[in-house]
């Protein structure tokens, strides 16, 4: 949901298969596309091999790689 030019809404946790999915790219891909937000994924608790994605990193990734999620 957009309000000028802004996303508004509530995030939903994700798996990083959904959102590699919803980005167009294979989960290798968004693998390596993670590798450069190490840091900060492991500042919010996300090690390496962790599959669910809590909302806040979901917000974060999807405004980073401009990932069109439908929140329903």
């Amino acid at each position: 949901m957009e309000r000028g030019g802004e996303r508004v809404g509530f995030m939903k946790a994700m798996l990083k298969s959904e959102l590699a999915a919803a980005a167009g790219v294979t989960c290798d891909t968004f693998r390596r596309w993670l590798q450069s937000d190490a840091d900060y994924l492991q500042s919010q608790g996300i090690g390496p091999k962790a599959k669910m994605l809590p909302p806040q990193v979901v917000r974060y990734l999807s405004e980073k790689y401009d990932i069109e999620l439908s929140i329903v």
